[in-house]
């Protein structure tokens, strides 16, 4: 998340914040609750290993509900085409075409929430993500990762 509260977010990955949520409304807690009921009926709570795990899940669910409403709350949409009409600078929501000393990678600036390095999602918070924001066509950029100082030149933005 930036300063501002706000959470960048694609369409996509709205439905699937949405579909989770509803998930887990819905589904995961009933399971929760019935797994709850069915440890308390085997008597002593203080040494059921069962009522406790259900418990913990409980907790995480009911976090994650939480977390997820918070995100929905906060989410700025991100179109296709970044959060600017134009793809002439580099923004939340670009997928850009960059070029280091080896090879072309493409990348999409994410919002935190959506970020996999993996899959060429980089956050817009990542030092790499921050590194590219705001950049043109043609500029080069040096961001310092572990293995020292990486130079890369943004060769298309979308």
């Amino acid at each position: 998340m930036n300063g501002s509260g706000q959470t960048y977010v694609t369409k996509e990955g709205l439905e699937r914040l949405k579909e989770e949520l509803k998930t887990l409304k819905t589904v995961k807690r009933k399971e929760i609750a019935f797994r709850i009921q069915e440890a308390k009926e085997l008597g002593d709570l203080s040494e059921n290993a069962e009522y406790a795990e259900a418990k913990n899940e409980q907790g995480f669910i009911e976090g994650r509900i939480i977390e997820i409403e918070n995100i929905l709350k906060n989410a700025e949409i991100i179109s296709e085409s970044g959060t600017i009409d134009t793809n002439s600078v580099v923004q939340v929501g670009s997928t850009i075409t960059i070029k280091d000393a080896a090879k072309e990678r493409i990348l999409t600036i994410v919002g935190s929430n959506e970020a996999n390095p993996v899959k060429g999602l980089i956050s817009n918070e990542s030092p790499l993500g921050q590194a590219f924001l705001g950049k043109k066509v043609g500029e080069k950029v040096e961001v310092t990762v572990p293995k020292g100082v990486m130079v890369y030149k943004v060769l298309n933005i979308k």
